[in-house]
């Protein structure tokens, strides 16, 4: 069953997939609202269910929880195949209300609303995948689970442990994140790590007697230009100090002060050589106690050759159909970062293209969704044979 089928299908059956689109949109999802994101987790099982899927809830305790999709395949034989995996969230950054201001709306080949790039979009085009593979009659040659969750945009808290199980089991994973503004999806991620610096010094009266303090905020502004140092943009290493505070007053020589520090990495070996040396700093003033925590919690998504056999395929599938296919490597992190972690091949950015996550701006191009849609179900149709 070839690629040109999918896309036929696909493409007429768009203003269905706009439809799908627009009813995800329209439930709002806040990241930290579980009674939508529950209510949402509902409506995803049902229509997975009607798909003739097994789609259950998983229990996401305090936070919103997840859904569990496991699509069979037709044959006995293809069911024993280790199952191909796609990941998702239906969280947002967007408050509930959003909608009143930012409606879903579709003008000039672009369609708006908010959490429709990210990553809404890539949810609509996991259905239609499988919607438009049943419908050519083609024949999966393996089962497809599917971990959609709701605390992606948070960290992936109450969801990790089962992408992580789901992808233990799985030959390869799709993971539905938007593409890239040029269209690119995404062969590498750099890994994401946060840590945290607390100073204690001594206070005294900064008039008075600043010779009896020692000031945690001047130990604090020295290790963070050590820190700072770190980076180095040559192998993609950055080190970044994104919250401090310090102090009680300005009269006052600062007994405390902490730093919240960003940090991301390109390679596993990168990431614990930079945790190493971010862990191991000592003071200035012999004078100040530094204590230091903090590790990796997402390792990169690294481009090894399983990533690009998927990439070169999805590259065939596209131009199969005209469109060319390029691949890059993104700053932030995904839960694709999980997957490739535990070494299985994992490729990102499958989700629509367009521009603006977690911004005004945010918006899809149309004609991405059967494109996208079609390149899915060609990869779940022939990846990993």
């Amino acid at each position: 069953m070839g690629i040109a089928e999918l896309r036929a299908y696909l493409d007429g059956h768009l203003e269905e997939m706009l439809g799908t689109l627009k009813a995800l949109v329209e439930h709002e999802s806040p990241s930290t609202d579980k009674a939508t994101l529950d209510a949402l987790a509902e409506v995803l099982v049902a229509q997975w269910q009607g798909l003739g899927a097994t789609a259950e809830v998983v229990d996401g305790g305090e936070h919103g929880n997840h859904v569990l999709v496991r699509v069979p395949a037709e044959s006995e034989a293809a069911n024993a195949q280790p199952p191909a995996m796609i990941i998702g969230h239906f969280d947002t950054v967007w408050p509930a209300g959003t909608l009143t201001r930012k409606p879903f709306a579709v003008d000039g080949g672009r369609a708006t609303g908010p959490g429709i790039y990210d990553m809404k979009g890539g949810l609509a085009i996991a259905e239609w995948a499988l919607r438009a593979i049943q419908a050519v009659g083609a024949k999966l040659p393996r089962p497809v689970v599917l971990v959609l969750n709701a605390d992606e945009e948070t960290g992936s808290a109450t969801s990790r442990a089962l992408i992580e199980a789901e992808a233990r089991t799985a030959v390869y994973v799709l993971v539905l994140e938007p593409a890239m503004v040029s269209g690119a999806v995404k062969t590498s991620r750099k890994g994401v790590g946060g840590f945290k610096v607390e100073v204690t010094g001594l206070a005294s009266h900064a008039g008075g007697a600043p010779q009896e303090g020692v000031s945690a905020i001047e130990e604090l502004a020295r290790q963070i230009l050590r820190l700072h140092s770190f980076t180095d943009y040559k192998v993609g290493t950055t080190v970044n100090a994104g919250v401090i505070e310090g102090g009680t007053r300005s009269n006052v020589v600062a007994a405390h002060a902490r730093a919240e520090v960003d940090t991301r990495a390109s390679t596993k070996e990168e990431a614990h050589r930079l945790t190493e040396q971010i862990l191991s700093i000592q003071p200035f003033d012999e004078r100040t106690q530094v204590d230091v925590t903090g590790y990796f919690d997402r390792m990169p998504l690294e481009r090894t050759e399983g990533t690009v056999a998927l990439f070169r395929l999805a590259q065939r599938l596209g131009y199969e159909m005209g469109v060319e296919l390029e691949e890059a490597s993104s700053g932030g992190g995904s839960d694709g970062n999980f997957t490739s972690a535990l070494g299985v091949p994992t490729l990102d950015g499958l989700g629509v293209v367009g521009d603006g996550a977690h911004a005004e701006h945010e918006y899809i191009e149309v004609a991405s969704l059967p494109e996208r849609a079609a390149i899915v179900a060609g990869l779940l149709l022939e990846a990993g044979s």
